[in-house]
């Protein structure tokens, strides 16, 4: 742990597989991967989109953040998604509970993100994040927090690696 940097929790499946986007067109610069995480109970192997460009993006942030796992892959994005991408092992959060009920609308993820951060400032990169959830940490987190939605069809950008450089740059003054 690094608490002198804000946390960047990291999503799977939207920011660095765009899942979403058509089936039949796998976006430009990503690369296929056929992989079977534990509890994918399907007959073939997931289909995976990957852009090994957003290693090397990612490792860029690190010495601005500490890079957590927040995903329901959880340590499993250590076997199968950090080492297509250059990343290494990174801490996750551990759900005590996938997909359930949250509070007041939120996704199920936001008071797990909010525990775990534990008052320490940080960017989250997901697919799922609405106001609500924005709303939501406003009124609970005592730190900094960014709440960055990636479509899920097009995955991380250059925009969202420049929004998070941004944001972990300014001071620990300046709101969200």
């Amino acid at each position: 742990m690094h608490p002198d940097k804000p946390l960047l929790l990291i999503d799977v499946d939207g920011p660095l597989n765009p899942y979403a986007a058509k089936p039949t067109r796998r976006p430009a610069g990503y690369t296929t991967h056929r992989m079977r995480p534990t509890g994918w109970t399907d007959g073939k192997p997931l289909r995976v989109w990957l852009n090994p460009d957003h290693g090397p993006g990612l490792l860029a942030l690190a010495d601005r953040y500490e890079l957590v796992w927040a995903t329901t892959w959880m340590g499993e994005a250590n076997d199968w998604i950090a080492p297509r991408l250059g990343l290494p092992e990174l801490p996750f959060i551990r759900w005590p509970q996938l997909h359930g009920r949250a509070p007041r609308g939120t996704f199920w993820k936001t008071r797990y993100v909010v525990e775990y951060a534990a008052g320490r400032p940080f960017a989250w990169i997901d697919d799922d994040i609405t106001d609500l959830d924005r709303e939501y940490v406003g009124q609970l987190h005592p730190g900094r927090a960014l709440l960055r939605r990636v479509d899920e069809r097009i995955g991380l950008t250059d925009e969202d690696f420049a929004a998070l450089a941004e944001w972990a740059a300014r001071p620990s003054g300046c709101g969200s």
